[in-house]
């Protein structure tokens, strides 16, 4: 039992780690200079939608 309480707990900290890393590389990525100069060059506005995105503080 407590082998899979474990595995189940690092699974969920991998993703929970995998979510965390994204954001920030997606969101300084886009911050960043170069990246608005290769938005604005290439016309790459793209809109990735998550399940994240339907969370219920995001309601406008």
């Amino acid at each position: 039992m407590e082998v899979i309480l474990s595995v189940v707990l690092t699974i969920v900290g991998i993703f929970i780690l995998y979510v965390v890393i994204e954001t920030a590389v997606r969101k300084g990525i886009n911050n960043s200079m170069i990246g608005q100069i290769l938005e604005k060059k290439y016309e790459l506005k793209e809109e990735h939608h998550s399940f994240l995105d339907k969370d219920l503080d995001n309601d406008k």
